[in-house]
């Protein structure tokens, strides 16, 4: 059956999950600027311009049976991220729930920053929240609208929870070739996975609250420098501790927070939910970027 599917915040992971929807669906793609726009049509699916903030815009976009909220702040502070994660998320909820032919259902695309520190220790989604940043405390506000919002209007709402996001633009290779590195654990997902992963969720019909969207394999940053290094032919990078780390008189102290926060973030739920991964570790997501690097 052929669904329409609005991406709100249509960027790095939303032009790869229309990639993968637009020959079995309609694809709306949603971006505030020229360029988003180019972006999208680039892409090969159809791209309008309005802003998840602002409810009179989003009437140009056309009713739609699922909604993807995957937009971003740019990267700037908290109160930025407030704007558009939870009032811009709660703006597009009561605009197209609002509508005489309102969605079936929501994903909106989290960040597992939600779970702060647990000092090594696996996570899951049972596992409790603790942010422990002004921004990750603002997506954990997010996601609760989320999953409360839609419901109140009769649909319903999922989160997927990524880990870091990796793929093409950003391998961020020389992060890790030239050091130092600091001690801890990555969490991580390739771009290809994390769309596909919201693919999976919602033609497969799956209406589970929160999915934590990860890979198979977390990986102690040490150890993934040194296998980087190694496949790219380099000597291994510089190291330090956290606790060097933290002796940087600069850092700022939500720096200082996100350096001190380490987990391990497990799948099991996605994988229970029948995805198949095409990246399912570092080992395989990061071929291209070492072949391309040792070619030049």
């Amino acid at each position: 059956m052929t669904e329409r599917v609005a991406i709100l915040g249509c960027g790095y992971v939303g032009l790869e999950l229309g990639r993968q929807l637009r020959d079995d669906h309609e694809v709306v793609g949603v971006r505030r600027s020229d360029d988003g726009i180019a972006a999208i049509e680039d892409a090969g699916f159809e791209g309008i311009q309005a802003d998840v903030t602002d409810p009179e815009s989003l009437s140009a976009v056309p009713d739609a049976d699922w909604l993807v909220f995957a937009a971003s702040s740019g990267g700037r502070g908290a109160a930025a991220a407030r704007e558009v994660y939870v009032e811009g998320l709660r703006t597009a909820i009561d605009h197209f729930w609002s509508r005489a032919d309102p969605p079936e259902r929501l994903v909106y695309t989290s960040s597992t920053g939600v779970y702060g520190d647990h000092d090594g220790a696996w996570v899951d989604e049972a596992t409790p929240l603790d942010p422990q940043t002004e921004k990750t405390e603002v997506l954990a506000e997010a996601e609760r609208v989320a999953c409360e919002r839609p419901a109140e209007h009769g649909g319903h709402g999922t989160v997927a929870r990524f880990a870091g996001l990796y793929g093409p633009d950003r391998y961020r290779l020389e992060r890790y070739l030239e050091g130092p590195v600091t001690a801890g654990y990555l969490n991580m997902v390739h771009r290809t996975d994390a769309a596909g992963a919201v693919r999976h969720l919602l033609t497969e019909g799956h209406r589970d609250e929160v999915v934590l969207v990860v890979d198979d394999e977390p990986v102690e940053k040490w150890a993934f420098a040194d296998w980087l290094a190694e496949q790219c032919d380099v000597p291994f990078p510089p190291k330090q501790t956290t606790e060097e780390r933290l002796d940087d008189d600069s850092l700022s102290e939500t720096a200082k927070r996100r350096i001190q926060t380490s987990k391990r973030c497990s799948n099991d739920r996605l994988r229970n939910l029948g995805y198949e991964f095409e990246y399912p570790t570092f080992r395989e997501g990061y071929r291209d970027a070492v072949r391309e690097y040792r070619q030049n």
